[in-house]
C-alpha cells in the first residue's frame, strides 16, 4: 500500500492517545543489539522531555517498535518524523552505516476510550512473550509501561487489545 493511501483518513489531535508501530527497513533485526535498543528508548524519553509526547508504554522488538503515546504538541506525522529521524541518525552513526533505517510508513491506531489505555499498554508489554523473547511481563529489558506490571501475567492474558 502506498504512503499516500496509508495517510488517507489519518487525523491527528493534540491530547489524543495512539498506538504507533513502525518497522525497520527490510525488517532487519537492529535491536538485537542492546545499545541500539537503548538508543530508541532514549529517543522516546527525549521526545517526552521536549513536550511533544507523553509516553504511556513502549516496546523495542528486534525489528520494530510499538509505542503507546499521547500527542502533546504538533501533529502525529511530525512526532513520528522526529522519532524516526533522531533514532535513525543516532543508530546509523553507532553502527557505522548510512541509508534508510526505518520503513517509510507507520501504523497508527487512535485509542477511543480511557478505559482501554491500560489494556493496550499490557498488549504492548506482552509482545515479547508472544515472540518468545521473555517468559513473563516485565522481564524483557526493552519494554516500559507507566503503570505497575505484575510479572505473573502470561501472553495469553493479553492476546490482543480491544479496539
Amino acid at each position: 500500500m502506498n504512503r499516500a493511501r496509508l495517510r488517507l483518513g489519518r487525523h491527528s489531535r493534540i491530547g489524543q492517545s495512539y498506538i504507533l508501530t513502525t518497522v525497520t527497513q527490510e525488517r532487519r533485526r537492529y535491536f538485537d543489539d542492546a545499545t541500539a535498543a537503548q538508543e530508541v528508548m532514549d529517543v522516546f524519553r527525549r521526545i517526552d522531555a521536549e513536550g511533544l509526547t507523553h509516553s504511556l508504554a513502549y516496546v523495542v522488538m528486534p525489528d520494530h517498535i510499538h509505542w503507546l503515546v499521547e500527542v502533546r504538541a504538533f501533529s502525529l506525522d511530525y512526532v513520528m518524523q522526529c522519532f524516526k529521524s533522531s533514532s535513525a541518525l543516532r543508530i546509523n552513526r553507532m553502527l557505522g552505516r548510512t541509508g534508510p533505517f526505518w520503513q517509510s510508513s507507520y501504523h497508527d491506531h487512535a485509542i477511543r476510550s480511557e478505559e482501554s489505555l491500560f489494556r493496550h499498554a499490557m498488549y504492548i508489554v506482552a509482545n515479547p512473550l508472544r515472540a518468545n523473547l521473555a517468559s513473563c511481563v516485565g522481564e524483557y529489558p526493552y519494554a516500559w509501561c507507566r503503570w505497575e506490571i505484575d510479572g505473573r501475567y502470561q501472553a495469553m492474558d493479553y492476546p490482543e487489545a480491544e479496539r
